[in-house]
Parts: C-alpha cells; sequence; structure tokens
C-alpha cells in the first residue's frame, strides 16, 4: 500500500487561511505526523517534542521555543510541552494577528488533557484526523454521509456491490491504522499490543496522575468486550476491580488518548423519556477485533456473537471519520426509548434534519429492520431526511418513503 492521499488536508490547509493556530489531533499512527510534515515543507519549520532534546528546549524558554522558525511553524504531539508552550503560543498570536502561524498536533484531546488551562479560544480551529477510512485506503473519496442530506435517493442507484461476506470481515479485523493496513494477518497481533502498550504506559502516564496505569489495557478490553452497546459505568467498575471514581476517570483517559469513543443519546420533545445513556465503541474496529481475539474465521461462525458489535464499530468509525472532513456539521447520537425501540446512528444538522442509520451483520435485508425507522419517520415528519439500512446484503433495496437499504459498501461506494 503506498502513500494516501488524506482528505482532511484539504480542510487543514484551508484553515491555515482562516485561524492562527490549526490544530490536529487523533490517536498515535494514525497519519498526523506525516500529515502536518507535508502542509509544513518546505517553507515551514517542524519540531517535534517527543525528542527529549527539542522538548526540554520547550520547557526551558517557551516563548523562544515559540517564536522560532518560519512560518507555519509546526510542532509535533504538542500536549507534551504542557501549560507554557500554550501560553506561549496565545502570547505570540495575540502579539501579531497573521493566520497560519501555527500548525499543532498531537495524540490527545486538546481540550480534555489535565493541566491544560489554556484552550486557545478564539485563535484556533479544530481537526481531528482519524485512522484510514475505506475511501482513503481504496483512493476513492467516501461520500456517503453528504450523499445521506443532499440526494439520498440517487444511493438507491448504486450498482451491485462485489464485496462478500469475507471481504467485509477482512475490512472489520483490519481496521484502519496505517501502518496496521499494511501489514500481513498474522502480524497485526504484534502491532495492535505494542499501540495498547505505548498509549497505557506511555502517553496516558505523561498526561495525568493515573496510579494503577498497568490496569488500563485490562479496561480497555472490558470496554471492547462492551463495543456498540450502552456505557454502565457500575458495571465496568464491577468488572475491573477498579474504584468507581477510578472507572469513570480511566475511561476519560482512553477517550483522551482515541482508544474509546462515547455516542451520547438522542431525543426530541416527543420523546423527553428516552433513555440517556451513551453507548461506547472502541475508535478503531481493527483495535476491536484484536482486543476480542476476532479474525476473519472466526466472525465467519453464524453463531459468533462479535459480528454485530463489531460491524456497528465498524460503521460508526466510518461515519466519524467522514464527518471530520464532509462539510456536514452533522452531530452523532444514538436513540432508544423506555419501550426497546432503538436506533442505532441518529446523524442531527442544526436545523434539526436527521439521518437515521440501522446496522445489520446479515446478508439480507428485511422489511423488519426497519420497524424502527419508519415509527422515527412517521413522528419527525419532514425533519426526517431518510432511513438506511446498512448490511452485507449486496444490492441497493427501495423499502418505501424514505426508507433505504444499503450494502455497508456503500460507505465508500462512488456512483
Amino acid at each position: 500500500m503506498g502513500p494516501r492521499k488524506r482528505w482532511l488536508s484539504d480542510r487543514v490547509e484551508r484553515g491555515l487561511g482562516l485561524a492562527r493556530v490549526v490544530v490536529v489531533t487523533g490517536p498515535r499512527q494514525s497519519g498526523k505526523t506525516t500529515l502536518v510534515r507535508s502542509l509544513v515543507a518546505p517553507a515551514g519549520t517542524f519540531r517535534r517534542l517527543d525528542d527529549d532534546a527539542t522538548l526540554q528546549a520547550a520547557q526551558a524558554d517557551p516563548i523562544g521555543f515559540a517564536s522560532y522558525g518560519a512560518v507555519p511553524r509546526a510542532i509535533d504531539e504538542i500536549q507534551l510541552g504542557g501549560d507554557a508552550l500554550i501560553r506561549a503560543i496565545k502570547t505570540v498570536v495575540d502579539d501579531d494577528p497573521t493566520k497560519g502561524q501555527f500548525l499543532l498536533d498531537g495524540s490527545a484531546d486538546f481540550l480534555t488533557v489535565p493541566g491544560l488551562s489554556e484552550s486557545l479560544a478564539g485563535r484556533a480551529v479544530f481537526y481531528e484526523l482519524l485512522p484510514f477510512s475505506q475511501g482513503e485506503i481504496e483512493g476513492a473519496r467516501d461520500d456517503f454521509v453528504r450523499r445521506a442530506f443532499t440526494e439520498p435517493d440517487s444511493m438507491r442507484g448504486l450498482p451491485t456491490s462485489k464485496a462478500t461476506r469475507a471481504d467485509y470481515l477482512d475490512r472489520i479485523v483490519r481496521g484502519g491504522f496505517p501502518e496496521a493496513c499494511m501489514l500481513p494477518a498474522e502480524d497485526r497481533g504484534d502491532w495492535f499490543d505494542g499501540l495498547i502498550l505505548t498509549v497505557t504506559q506511555r502517553d496516558i502516564t505523561a498526561l495525568t496522575n493515573a496510579r494503577r496505569s498497568n490496569e488500563i489495557p485490562a479496561l480497555l478490553r472490558l470496554l471492547a468486550a462492551r463495543t456498540a452497546s450502552e456505557l454502565v459505568v457500575s458495571q465496568i467498575h464491577a468488572d475491573s476491580g477498579l474504584g468507581r471514581d477510578t472507572t469513570a476517570d480511566y475511561i476519560g483517559f482512553l477517550e483522551m488518548t482515541y482508544m474509546v469513543h462515547k455516542v451520547p443519546a438522542w431525543s426530541t420533545n416527543f420523546t423527553n423519556r428516552a433513555r440517556r445513556t451513551p453507548k461506547t465503541y472502541v475508535l478503531d474496529s481493527g483495535l476491536a477485533a484484536h482486543l476480542l481475539g476476532a479474525d476473519v474465521d472466526g466472525l465467519a461462525v453464524p453463531e459468533d456473537q462479535r459480528r454485530g458489535p463489531l460491524t456497528e464499530t465498524f460503521v460508526i468509525g466510518e461515519v466519524k471519520k467522514q464527518l471530520a472532513w464532509s462539510g456536514t456539521r452533522a452531530k452523532m447520537f444514538h436513540f432508544r426509548d423506555q419501550h426497546g425501540a432503538e436506533v442505532d446512528l441518529i446523524l442531527e444538522q442544526p436545523d434539526g434534519r436527521i439521518v437515521a442509520i440501522e446496522v445489520k451483520a446479515a446478508a439480507t435485508t428485511q422489511a423488519r429492520d426497519f420497524k424502527h425507522l419508519a415509527a422515527l419517520r412517521d413522528k419527525l415528519g419532514t425533519r426526517f431526511v431518510h432511513g438506511f439500512v446498512l448490511s452485507m446484503h449486496p444490492t441497493p433495496v427501495s423499502f418505501g418513503d424514505r426508507l433505504t437499504g444499503l450494502p455497508l459498501a456503500a460507505l465508500w461506494a462512488s456512483g
């Protein structure tokens, strides 16, 4: 697999013309350094804070460090510089409001790192670079999210997908981390083990006061076992043996470093008694599959209970990636009411319009799969743009007014 165009790069480049500081965050090994290097070369300055000498220089003289070099000044792993460096950058850009002075990247959510009190509010724009999308792997622009809102009926005309169940399962267990994608399946386990060790024992320890960081990998495995499920911290607490507050804090640390993410519950005025518990997902389906010991052959067994949650984890991850670059300002939610009616994913625009998505790991799509989507359509009226059931069935199928069954490949297919 050769170099891949990152669809976020155009937005980041545009951001340099809009703000004094551009911040790109995302999980370790998602390609941030490569992206940032490509955008500052050859005219700008690039420095890495995971180099000890460079970090010491930043800590010894933050203002001098921030002021040095041709713009844009790129600083890799910015979270390691601490609050003093962030405040120094604020001082520099307050003295000179020129756009595009700094391009910062980090392997932690900038706004949630303990000890960083300065947010650069009003001075910075923020972007997330997540692992490869399937379209980036294929070299084809993923356009599902945009089309779902602007021309949903057009996707009924997509060609029959040639992907087999084995093809989909291979994509799920491979995931999207660039280096993992290039490795043979038998070697990915060692790579994922290294990633987990680095994030839990190095990154989290460096950024927090986690005193039992050696127990975080086990906590991550517990979360993987519940990926695509509602997050009930009391259950995780009981199973992990950690204190209730410690469990909540450590889950927060795994969110901060992009190992897991939450999808909040959605409700409207007519569902004011809807359940409000978020769902939690491992960010990358390949990482989740590794944590669960799942491979293609195992997931192909009809009785395997991991296939459904991992398929949903895969789809939610692909949509999350597309939201980062598509320009569609929708937010992600899930829905489940007191009677058990459930929709896996709600995408809601600021104007209240929604697209609703159900995910099935089955090779067929049936009318009953649309029951809750149809009920939501009827309650929301014109706010309901379209409802989709994404499955391993190869052919797009209309199931009535604003309801369509699509193959999973529609997430990245063109046409």
